[in-house]
C-alpha cells in the first residue's frame, strides 16, 4: 500500500473558508503524507484564485480541480492557470475537467446538450492553448468519456462510483493511464447515525441523471436510488465505520484498480469543520 498515492477530496471548506484556515488545513494534510488535495473548480470564468494560494502556501503537495467545468470556463483562461502552476509549483497541478449536469448549467442560462461533443471541443482548445494531455485529466463515467480520457488525458477522475466501476474504468483506460476515484466515507460504527450522515450526501447525488444512469448499468434500480438511497447502495458507496472497516473499502478500489483514491470525508453535514482527526487517523493507517 505504501506505493498507492492516498488523497483528499475535500470541496467545501477548502474552497469557502477563509484563506489562512484553508493553507493551514493543507498544510496539515501535506505533513501527514497525502499526495494531493482535490476541491471543486466551481462556476467562474477562470481557475479560483484559492488553488493558487494552496499550491503557494504548500510545498509538496499536489493540488487538483475536482472538478473545473467546461460549460463555465474556457480552454486559453484554464490552460493559462496551468502553465503559470507548472512554471511556479513543477509537477503539482492537475487540471480536472468534467461536463456537470444539466440541472446546474441549464440553472445558468445555459443549454446543456452534447457533453461528450462540448469536451472534446474543450480539449481542442487546451491543444490550441498548448497545455499537454499529461497535465489534465477527466471526471470521466460512462464508456465513451472513459476512453476520451484514455486517449486526450492522463487518465479518469470518476466521482460517486462503486468499486466495480473502478474496475471497468481500470479496464477501458488501460494499465498506463491514473486512476484516481473519488470515494467518500464516514468515520462512524453506529450503523444507524453513519447511514444517516451518509444519505445526507447520497441524497443531492441520486437525483442527478448521470450519476444514477451510471449506476444502473451495474444493475442499480430505481428502488435503491429512493429515499437517499437503499441500505445495499449507501453501503457499496459509502465505507463506513470503524478506521479498519472504511480502510478496507477504500482496499476494494485499490484492488479494482486505483493508483488513487481521492478520500472525502463526510462530517455529518458540517461543510464548515475541517474534518483533521479522520484525516489523521486514516493517514495513520494508509500511509
Amino acid at each position: 500500500m505504501a506505493q498507492r498515492l492516498v488523497s483528499v477530496w475535500q470541496p467545501f471548506f477548502l474552497a469557502s473558508e477563509s484563506q489562512g484556515a484553508a493553507i493551514d488545513a493543507a498544510t496539515e494534510l501535506e505533513d501527514l503524507g497525502y499526495s494531493r488535495i482535490w476541491f471543486s473548480g466551481g462556476f467562474g470564468e477562470n481557475v479560483a484564485p484559492r488553488f493558487r494560494e494552496i499550491l503557494d502556501g504548500t510545498t509538496r503537495i499536489g493540488v487538483a480541480t475536482g472538478i473545473l467545468s467546461i460549460w463555465h470556463s474556457s480552454p486559453p483562461e484554464a490552460a493559462a492557470f496551468a502553465e503559470d502552476a507548472e512554471q511556479t509549483h513543477p509537477g503539482r497541478f492537475l487540471l480536472g475537467l468534467g461536463a456537470s449536469h444539466a440541472v446546474v448549467v441549464e440553472s445558468g442560462g445555459t443549454d446543456y446538450r452534447k457533453p461528450y461533443s462540448r469536451m472534446v471541443q474543450y480539449l481542442d482548445g487546451l491543444d490550441a492553448a498548448g497545455l499537454p494531455p499529461e497535465r489534465r485529466i477527466l471526471a470521466a463515467l460512462g464508456p465513451r468519456m472513459l476512453e476520451l480520457s484514455r486517449d486526450r488525458s492522463t487518465g479518469a477522475h470518476p466521482y460517486f462510483v462503486p468499486a466495480e466501476h473502478t474496475a471497468e474504468a481500470r479496464a477501458a483506460i488501460g494499465p498506463d493511464r491514473l486512476l484516481a476515484p473519488e470515494v467518500a466515507v464516514v468515520l462512524d460504527a453506529d450503523v444507524t447515525t453513519a447511514r444517516a450522515t451518509a444519505r445526507q450526501y447520497t441524497s443531492g447525488y441520486l437525483a442527478l441523471p448521470n450519476y444514477t444512469n451510471n449506476l444502473r448499468r451495474f444493475g442499480w434500480t430505481d428502488e435503491d436510488f429512493a429515499g437517499g438511497g437503499s441500505d445495499r447502495l449507501v453501503d457499496a458507496l459509502i465505507p463506513w465505520g470503524s478506521v479498519e472497516k472504511v480502510v478496507a473499502g477504500l482496499e476494494r478500489h485499490y484492488q479494482a484498480g486505483a493508483d488513487e483514491v481521492a478520500i472525502q470525508v463526510l462530517n455529518g453535514g458540517d461543510d464548515t469543520t475541517f474534518p483533521a482527526d479522520a484525516f489523521r487517523a486514516l493517514a495513520a493507517a494508509l500511509i
